[in-house]
């Protein structure tokens, strides 16, 4: 167990930054029942919340929750919340005392939640699911949006079972400068053929189809363009590394969009795509030198007072379909939370996750940009939010992410196969043809290596 964390904390174990499902026992210590106390209002929890962009933009939000859920269940909690999170609590789990909740997503530097997850130390949740949302005569599962619980972000073994519980969400499209759009009497592309037709409209007056803050922002591009090109049955079979899905019509369509759209991006973005610089990346849509880039809506929040273009107004789409009768879709990102199957209070553990998707709850939340995954909630947004979080109206939801394999040296992370290359794409240090050899060789070996 100390070995788990302790490589978490140096990030010394390489795993994909979206880990995928693959079958696997159901972790120990995974039911109410195994709790060391049961649920009383003497009991005092641990909860243990990274802070992010959302707490950066309204900081009383998880003490005024957690105030809120005292209040209704008189379940007391010690909270802990910060920015190097796992620097916080990894040292007293090395002792064995865990948080009994945790907030703190997959894809961070350290791989805290890859490790618990590699490691099967993740408690079962599923059973929160069927609990009534306290406070309130409606379950949790009524309100949690359709898809979020079905998902290998959520339930990462693929055994039928949820161990992480959908908070916060973001979706992931092409930002853009609508001003700029409405000035020139452009369209948005809402196929690839009219996405290509701009770019030579653009190139024409010197301005740049596509940029990207880093090549990591690729994560959410390719996941959405694998649903483009081949819905969900594509999807599941690219993440899991099917033999010769690569060599798929789908594939091809897949890599020959991916080769156009770097033909088409800044030249001056790789030099710029790391984590000191890529606000420069970014500042390229609103100085109208690029117009598409993928990201996410807390966008608006880290670029609030950059300088912008006269004019400049935020817009978002999902990717562009194939034709115009097939779907488009948009990557949904979101941020989780869980119990260490090692933690002391299980039961008053699952009445705080329950607790999270209250309206109370979400309303707090919703003052820091936090948005809970809950029904009807987007409606209930105003200005460039319900924008952004309405586009599910127009376009399908994707979610998943790519299957964990055993690490095996050699092979590295899927950003390290799939992402980060595409620097080198763009500044012509690699060709098309050499990303796609490399995507099907180190294909070969996750597939081989999948956790069972």
């Amino acid at each position: 167990m100390k070995k788990f964390i302790s490589l978490a904390l140096a990030g010394a174990m390489s795993l994909s930054l979206l880990a995928g499902c693959g079958p696997k026992e159901p972790a120990p210590a995974t039911s109410g029942s195994q709790s060391k106390d049961p649920v009383a209002q003497d009991v005092t929890i641990k909860v243990a919340a990274v802070q992010n962009g959302f707490t950066d933009t309204y900081a009383p939000m998880w003490d005024e929750v957690v105030e809120a859920f005292t209040a209704e269940t008189g379940i007391k909690v010690d909270l802990l919340t910060s920015k190097t999170l796992e620097d916080e609590i990894g040292p007293a789990m090395q002792g064995d005392e865990y948080p009994d909740v945790i907030y703190l997503p997959e894809g961070r530097p350290a791989g805290l939640v890859e490790q618990f997850i590699k490691g099967n130390l993740i408690a079962d949740i599923t059973d929160v699911l069927s609990m009534t949302v306290p406070g309130e005569d409606v379950k949790v599962s009524d309100k949690i949006q359709e898809g979020f619980t079905e998902t290998s972000k959520t339930n990462p073994y693929g055994d039928g079972k949820t161990y992480l519980a959908p908070m916060h969400y973001d979706p992931c499209g092409l930002f853009y400068n609508a001003g700029l759009l409405k000035e020139k009497g452009w369209e948005v592309p809402q196929t690839w053929d009219e996405m290509w037709e701009l770019g030579e409209k653009a190139k024409a007056e010197g301005i740049s189809l596509f940029t990207y803050p880093t090549a990591g922002y690729f994560d959410a591009f390719l996941y959405a363009l694998m649903y483009t090109v081949g819905g969900p049955e594509f999807f599941d079979a690219a993440t899991h590394y099917e033999e010769g899905i690569w060599d798929t019509d789908e594939a091809k369509q897949m890599f020959d969009i991916l080769a156009k759209i770097v033909s088409y991006t800044n030249p001056v973005t790789p030099a710029q795509a790391n984590d000191n610089d890529f606000r420069h990346n970014q500042q390229l849509v609103l100085d109208n030198k690029a117009i598409f880039m993928p990201n996410g809506t807390w966008i608006t929040n880290e670029m609030a007072d950059a300088p912008r273009a006269d004019g400049f107004e935020w817009g978002m789409t999902a990717l562009p379909a194939l034709s115009s009768d097939d779907d488009r879709y948009s990557f949904c990102w979101f941020q989780q939370a869980w119990i260490p199957a090692k933690a002391e209070h299980i039961d008053a553990a699952k009445q705080f996750i329950a607790f999270l998707y209250s309206d109370k709850a979400a309303e707090i939340f919703a003052k820091g940009g936090a948005i809970q995954p809950i029904n009807g909630m987007a409606d209930t947004l105003e200005g460039e939010k319900q924008m952004f979080f309405s586009i599910y109206n127009d376009a399908k939801a994707a979610m998943g992410g790519f299957a964990t394999y055993e690490a095996v040296a050699g092979l590295g992370t899927t950003r390290e196969v799939f992402q980060d290359p595409i620097n080198a794409l763009v500044s012509g240090t690699m060709t098309m043809d050499e990303y796609i050899a490399n995507v099907k060789t180190a294909s070969d070996q996750m597939r081989a290596n999948l956790m069972k």
